[in-house]
């Protein structure tokens, strides 16, 4: 299953996710989206954020406060480009997320979970009954 999702991945998608690349800032999918829905694993499916925590905090990609379920989330050490950060990848997928830094809104709990667009598909608030996600609606009650 996960190899039929991969296979239909776009470049960007599996440059992100596969081979923990990062999409240009401001310029993809979900940085300036504003609706109301869940964010999921692009590759699983498996649900990772909502937008009732999603806020903006001007670095250019989607930044989210916390996590749906912080048990979906794995959290690496990644001193990669001689910078020492944590980075975030799904559990069921192993995908590359994005990195969580410390510096998000103290009064969203001071975290800011940085996340590539690329690694993510949104589903609608309107749309989660349809696409299996009904039991996130109580999110938005």
């Amino acid at each position: 299953m996960k190899e039929k999702a991969i296979s239909a991945l776009t470049p960007m998608q599996y440059q992100v996710t596969q081979l923990n690349g990062t999409e240009p800032p401001f310029d993809n999918q979900y940085h300036a989206n504003h609706r109301e829905g869940i964010y999921v694993d692009i590759v699983s499916g498996e649900p990772l954020f909502t937008s009732l925590d999603k806020f903006d905090s001007g670095c250019g990609w989607p930044s989210f406060a916390k996590p749906i379920n912080r048990q979906q989330i794995v959290e690496k050490e990644d001193n990669s480009y001689g910078m020492n950060r944590v980075e975030v990848r799904s559990l069921e997928a192993d995908s590359h997320l994005g990195h969580v830094f410390n510096d998000g809104p103290v009064a969203l709990g001071g975290l800011r979970y940085c996340i590539n667009s690329a690694a993510l598909k949104f589903i609608p608030k309107e749309e989660l009954e349809a696409q299996g996600y009904g039991e996130y609606l109580r999110l938005f009650k």
